[in-house]
């Protein structure tokens, strides 16, 4: 029994998942001193927890919130398997809201700035 020599390992294949990366260019910056009479560039604000949002902020920055609890949920090796298709669809539910709260809020600023030249009066119209 000496001479028998052990299994070769077996050759098994995975399936990958693959996915889209969204990707984003940088922009370059240079860095220089701020002048006397220029402010500093504010800094961008801390998102706000679920919490913070349901009590103080608004629609959107709930959904915000919600948007990163739910996405760190998804990306996270413990979440159950069993969860992950639901956290991900509702993911992408919040996004669309995100995205039609946004779209009204720039159709709304581009009709508020928009001026309307009046016609000329026709009476027989009347």
């Amino acid at each position: 029994m000496a001479d028998r020599k052990p299994p070769a390992p077996r050759k098994t294949t995975t399936a990958r998942k693959t996915t889209a990366r969204k990707t984003t260019a940088r922009k370059t910056t240079t860095l220089r001193a701020v002048g006397k009479d220029e402010a500093a560039p504010a800094q961008p604000a801390k998102p706000m927890t679920v919490t913070q949002a349901a009590a103080k902020g608004t629609t959107r920055d709930l959904l915000v919130a919600l948007r990163d609890r739910v996405a760190t949920a998804v990306e996270n090796p413990n979440t159950p398997a069993r969860d992950l298709a639901a956290l991900t669809k509702r993911l992408m539910e919040i996004d669309r809201e995100i995205e039609a709260i946004d779209a009204r809020a720039k159709q709304e600023a581009e009709e508020d700035g928009a001026e309307v030249e009046d016609g000329d009066f026709d009476e027989s119209a009347v």
